[in-house]
């Protein structure tokens, strides 16, 4: 049976409103819902404000659970308005939305879970379809594949970076030693990280001349190790972009709930239905 057919009634017609946002409604819809959005994470800041929860907890507590059971609603509704609610509760988006209503359902059997509640912030993700920026949509599927080209490099980047700061730990270890602050290898590989990557804290400093002229060697060749991973991402990046020219169009599936697919698709590249 063609899935067009399968999604009929007022299940298309809440599709067309909850996941696209070409219509007046369903733009409206996405607007409304990054507001909620916004104002749910308001509440959490101002709760964890010591002096307001003292005077307005059970408000911003109530206001809590109003925003929780209102994104249920929604995403319940958003199973119900796919043909294959499995592919979009499996999906980066639907697994957000999950994650957005849970910690507060949580809190009831763990307290203090509730604070996870924040992570809602992560669905204004959304505002990328809402705003039909598509093109941004593509440019984070270049670098989605640049990232994934370049993993191999960067292990074998970490890997050696992992052996060369051991090795320098284990060094000033030997030259400083526990009397100027090194008192075990662990904490001088440490402070041979922060030394690397130029974060510097200072709590940690070699005493000795040899020490200080060590410590100057590894903050310069830390300048040339921080070029190197940005240099393997840029090179899959320019070779990934190479590869894009077609537009993405923000065309939600109705059977998945797939997007990113390309302007003049007629079908899903996922699961070939109809768009």
């Amino acid at each position: 049976m063609d899935d067009q057919k399968i999604l009929s009634g007022w299940r298309l017609t809440w599709h067309e409103i909850i996941f696209e946002s070409d219509t007046t409604a369903g733009r409206a819809f996405d607007l409304l819902l990054i507001f909620c959005i916004l104002a749910s994470f308001g509440l959490v800041m101002l709760e964890s404000i010591g002096d307001i929860e003292v005077e307005f907890g059970s408000l911003l507590r109530g206001g809590e659970w109003f925003f929780t059971i209102l994104f249920t609603i929604e995403y319940v509704m958003r199973l119900l308005c796919v043909v294959h609610p499995w592919k979009y509760a499996s999906s980066l988006l639907g697994m957000v939305d999950l994650v957005a209503v849970l910690p507060t359902y949580l809190g009831i059997l763990f307290p203090g879970a509730h604070v996870l509640i924040s992570l809602r912030i992560l669905r204004l993700l959304r505002i990328f379809r809402i705003l039909k920026l598509a093109h941004y949509l593509n440019e984070a599927a270049v670098l989605q594949r640049a990232l994934s080209a370049s993993k191999p490099k960067i292990i074998v980047f970490l890997l050696a970076t992992t052996s060369l700061v051991t090795i320098i730990g284990s060094v000033m270890y030997v030259i400083e030693g526990p009397e100027h602050g090194f008192t075990s290898i662990p904490l001088s590989i440490y402070w041979a990280i922060v030394t690397m990557t130029t974060v510097g804290f200072g709590d940690i400093t070699p005493k000795t001349p040899l020490g200080q002229l060590f410590a100057g060697m590894v903050m310069i060749l830390g300048y040339g190790i921080i070029a190197v991973p940005t240099g393997i991402v840029t090179a899959e990046m320019t070779r990934a972009s190479r590869k894009e020219s077609e537009p993405v169009s923000s065309q939600c599936c109705m059977v998945c709930a797939a997007e990113g697919h390309d302007a003049d698709a007629k079908f899903c590249k996922y699961c070939g239905a109809s768009l």
